[in-house]
């Protein structure tokens, strides 16, 4: 018996707390059972089989011609290769030049990066005040810029002053740089 009045009293603070959640949501007072509540359209067809979701593989990266990089980079580097390329639409516009990469110690970094700002005469700090001219900004710390191509780097992309001044006018803020081994 005093089980009974337990659970009638537990049924009723729970109806109440139903009620008042209720109707501090739908604003009207109005209370609807679950099985009064509009659910989503079911199949009506019992003939049809059930399906299976599948995804969709993701899309492969498209190759542009005749570079190791996607069609998506401004600019592509080889670093096995020691060469360099600009792009416009997964169409080579410039290259490929000769670059010397970062040597062992200080590589240069793999991977997809973007431009983040560009120097024309960029002084090093960590290198006391090393001249970098038309220095192009992917990572941090790391540029393309005019350089020895007969020493490797301390992780940057060294281009001739020729090539250096191309890439300098041609990528802006923003344009991606793929770097692969």
């Amino acid at each position: 018996m005093r089980i009974r009045r337990v659970l009638a009293g537990l049924s009723t603070l729970v109806a109440a707390a139903v009620l008042t959640a209720c109707s501090a949501t739908s604003g009207t007072g109005e209370v609807r059972l679950a099985a009064d509540t509009p659910s989503a359209p079911q199949a009506t067809s019992s003939t049809s089989a059930p399906t299976k979701e599948t995804k969709a593989a993701p899309a492969k990266p498209v190759v542009a011609a005749g570079v190791p990089c996607t069609i998506t980079a401004k600019a592509c580097v080889s670093l096995s290769d020691k060469q360099a390329w600009l792009l416009d639409e997964g169409k080579i516009v410039y290259g490929p030049v000769k670059i010397m990469p970062g040597k062992k110690g200080s590589t240069t970094p793999l991977g997809t990066w973007h431009v983040l700002y560009k120097e024309k005469m960029h002084l090093s700090r960590e290198f006391d005040n090393a001249e970098m001219p038309n220095s192009v900004f992917f990572y941090n710390g790391v540029a393309f810029h005019e350089g020895s191509l007969s020493k490797y780097s301390n992780g940057c992309v060294h281009l001739s002053n020729a090539a250096s001044l191309k890439f300098f006018t041609s990528l802006q803020k923003g344009d991606e740089v793929q770097v692969v081994s």
